[in-house]
């Protein structure tokens, strides 16, 4: 098989445990595009916030190569950032997710198209938010109301509990059920996207707008929000790090960690 796309999570799969890609992935991903496959970011974070490693990964503002976004809720053109599609979360819903979560040990991130608004920081988030060097906006009242006319992605609560987080989802099921897609990811966050929207979404919509079909398609991850995508492509790969329930579910799972080059196996064994 010829495969003409990677689509590869981010966090825990293309950046280490610094959250930077390293040189051989880089290297790499230059060598397969090289070869004419497109590699495409797919992340749980906003396309705003990618800005950086899109210029390390010479994708930067290039027309004809692709983000999705926001767990597959926005699919971007990186030339001037077009939006190709999105789907995102009433105001509504997000107010009565977010208003629960005030209730419960858990900070909170709401994703407007291009800002991130933070409540209730915690010491872990605020460590890796400097690290990520993530633009964002803190909240100081508990209170969204502010952003009524604002387009909303998605919104997370975050605790390095993951059994925690999972436990907070039986008692959100008026909320959630027939309206939210709930998943998990860096084994931190709880993620709330519209139903229907994941990176399998996200996936299939950018593999009908390039013209190639999903078999031709490599996805990569790590973790659950990654799972949609993964059950989709041609052939699914799991980082070494990955959760266990990757794993079963994986074609591959590699030899290299996020901290060892996880793209790059890839490319070396499956591109070049």
């Amino acid at each position: 098989m010829k495969y003409k796309v990677i689509a590869s999570d981010m966090d825990e799969t293309l950046l280490n445990d610094q959250h930077k890609i390293c040189q051989r992935n880089i290297d790499f991903i230059r060598m397969a595009k090289e070869k004419g496959v497109k590699f495409v970011p797919a992340t749980g974070r906003g396309f705003m916030s990618i800005q950086r490693d899109l210029k390390l990964l010479g994708l930067y503002d290039i027309p004809q190569e692709y983000v999705l976004s926001f767990n597959g809720g926005a699919l971007t053109e990186n030339k001037d950032n077009k939006l190709l599609y999105f789907e995102g979360l009433s105001f509504e819903k997000t107010k009565e997710i977010f208003e629960f979560g005030l209730q419960q040990d858990v900070c909170q991130h709401i994703y407007t198209k291009d800002k991130v608004y933070v409540y209730n920081l915690s010491e872990s988030e605020a460590k890796r938010i400097r690290e990520q060097q993530v633009e964002c906006e803190i909240m100081t009242e508990n209170t969204m109301d502010f952003l009524k006319d604002e387009p909303i992605s998605k919104i997370l609560f975050q605790n390095t509990d993951v059994p925690y987080l999972m436990s907070l989802e039986p008692q959100m099921k008026a909320i959630t059920e027939g309206m939210c897609a709930v998943s998990y990811s860096s084994n931190r966050y709880m993620e709330f996207n519209k139903i229907g929207v994941d990176k399998g979404q996200g996936l299939k919509h950018l593999a009908q707008i390039i013209g190639v079909d999903l078999s031709e398609c490599i996805a990569v991850g790590d973790n659950y929000n990654d799972l949609p995508m993964l059950e989709v492509a041609g052939l699914s790969v799991a980082a070494g790090n990955a959760v266990e329930d990757v794993k079963k579910v994986c074609d591959v799972v590699t030899k290299a960690d996020n901290n060892e080059g996880v793209i790059a196996e890839i490319v070396e064994r499956f591109i070049l």
